[in-house]
């Protein structure tokens, strides 16, 4: 079974960088506060930094539009592409002369995050929450099937504000996605969440 590999690893320093203005003592986030949080993003684009399983680095651009779509479109070289649009997750692999990579969005941890209705209080849907040098790391898999894996999310605090994720896999391979500066509200094309024939 395929999952979403390529959007989620190790990056313990990345997450020690983030919220160090804020107090020494901050307060975990409240469930029912991220909950709401995750619900009122509507459209987003942001800047990301993806660290691979391997240990590789990219970057690129992230466009989400809840729920159930998302686009990350990779720089360099190799123009590398991942959608998710009408319950479907397609891996574009420009260096590939073979059609995408395709698997149901339900089965990658990221379908959490953007389902219409985010509900972390929901039964043994959150498996982990800290607080982690001043931010609130909250870990989530789907309770009705957990051997997808699971998605380890990173918030600061006033305002609330996501800032990584880890998915590890039902491999247990990782992969960290380090969100910039997050623009909400933003204008996306529906054509840019179409999955394509042909890349």
């Amino acid at each position: 079974m395929k999952t979403l590999r390529r959007l989620a690893a190790p990056a313990a320093a990345l997450v020690l960088s983030l919220g160090m203005s804020l107090p020494a003592m901050a307060e975990k986030i409240p469930l029912n506060e991220i909950s709401r949080y995750l619900n009122s993003i509507k459209t987003a684009a942001a800047d990301f930094t993806q660290v691979n399983s391997n240990g590789s680095v990219q970057k690129g651009k992230l466009y989400i539009h809840r729920p159930n779509r998302v686009r990350f479109e990779y720089a360099g070289k190799d123009k590398s592409l991942v959608l998710a649009s009408a319950g479907q997750v397609a891996v574009f692999d420009a260096k590939s002369d073979q059609g995408p990579q395709q698997y149901p969005l339900s089965q990658t941890p990221l379908s959490i995050i953007l389902a219409e209705n985010v509900n972390l209080g929901r039964a043994k849907m959150v498996t982990g929450y800290t607080e982690r040098k001043n931010t609130t790391v909250v870990t989530a898999q789907d309770p009705a099937n957990p051997q997808y894996g699971n998605i380890q999310m990173v918030f600061s605090a006033n305002p609330t504000t996501l800032r990584q994720w880890v998915i590890t896999d039902n491999a247990g391979k990782k992969t960290t996605v380090v969100l910039g500066d997050m623009q909400t509200g933003v204008t996306i094309k529906p054509s840019a969440f179409a999955i394509p024939s042909n890349f």
